[in-house]
């Protein structure tokens, strides 16, 4: 049985405790919250009468010594949280983003990494059916190498609250899921990005709800990123509506059930090369999806036979560095490195 200790009980622990009470061989021991009636309330409400409630996550820990930690805190809080696990000699499993800065980010990685503690990222668009399907697809190499990589992501959202009136709204808030989904499917490794947010007269965010980037990804390949959250009307899926283009053909997916792919045939109609319809195979049996579910399984795998995760927070920072790296270039008006060391 795997023991685990959730740190932060607002509104989004729900999607974790929903997944875990799901899974065989885990339990939570215990529930932190700078709310301890918080903490209590969803103690009540998941039947958790067992697990220690506390507000100090160093007192939680040293009284049920667990193997893991769930990190559900805000951004502010996550180095905090991470190394509090990792003095505990435990595992960590943290909420998007990895951390709230690139020197966060990069302290959190090599403390796990001197700890010797598994440490991933519930990065959870990796887990949707057709992303798993889109990677395959593309690695069997059916329509050759891609080359460049499009993605579109329209939706006007009224959230009120913070992200109406938070800097960077876009980048800092949604824009991950897309960077590292593209990573993910195509195998991009980012070298450099240029980016330019605005805030259209129809927004009612504060700042940078409109954004749109290009990545360098190196071998050959580029990837642009077109966004708002503020776009009525023809909204795209969360997911995004995608593109891509490779060596002899390309594929389409609208963020949704609609994906296809043609490849060149043989002949030309005028100017234009021939193309015909190719099948994206179904899933594979392997491929693990179902969201907070699969990355929580996928967690404890590599804990149990000591693989690295696929959502390893070593892996996820370089997504994280294409959100700072395009936040830095809006500000400065130039393009940026995305270097290694900036990872």
């Amino acid at each position: 049985m795997m023991k685990v200790v959730l740190v932060g009980c607002g509104a989004m622990s729900r999607h974790w405790l929903d997944a875990a009470r799901q899974i065989d061989g885990l339990a939570i021991v215990g529930l932190v919250d700078l709310d301890a009636e918080r903490a209590q309330a969803r103690a009540r409400e998941y039947e958790l009468s067992n697990a220690v409630i506390g507000t100090s996550l160093d007192a939680v820990l040293d009284q049920t010594r667990p193997d893991a930690v769930f990190d559900v805190v805000v951004p502010a809080a996550r180095r905090e949280v991470a190394l509090s696990a990792f003095a505990h000699d435990c595992h960590l499993l943290t909420e998007k983003p990895l951390a709230d800065s690139p020197d966060n980010a990069r302290a959190i990685v090599e403390a796990a990494r001197r700890a010797g503690r598994i440490h991933a990222v519930v990065q959870n668009r990796r887990y949707v059916a057709n992303v798993r399907r889109i990677r395959r697809f593309l690695a069997s190499g059916a329509i050759g190498a891609p080359t460049s990589i499009h993605a579109d992501f329209f939706v006007a959202p009224h959230f009120g609250g913070f992200r109406e009136e938070m800097a960077h709204v876009l980048l800092l808030d949604m824009a991950i899921h897309t960077f590292d989904a593209a990573r993910y499917m195509v195998g991009g490794e980012p070298a450099s990005v240029y980016c330019q947010e605005w805030e259209p007269a129809n927004s009612w965010y504060r700042q940078g709800s409109s954004a749109s980037a290009v990545f360098d990804f190196g071998g050959g390949k580029v990837f642009t990123y077109a966004g708002s959250w503020c776009a009525d009307g023809f909204r795209t899926s969360w997911e995004s509506a995608w593109r891509i283009v490779a060596e002899r053909g390309s594929l389409i997916w609208d963020g949704d059930d609609a994906l296809k792919a043609e490849v060149i045939a043989p002949g030309r109609e005028g100017l234009i090369d021939k193309t015909e319809p190719i099948e994206v195979p179904p899933l594979d049996p392997a491929d693990r999806v179902d969201g907070h579910r699969g990355i929580i399984e996928d967690f404890m795998r590599a804990i149990e036979t000591g693989i690295e995760p696929e959502t390893r927070g070593a892996d996820n920072i370089k997504s994280l560095a294409m959100v700072f790296g395009a936040i830095e270039s809006a500000e400065t008006g130039r393009r940026v490195a995305i270097s290694q060391e900036a990872q």
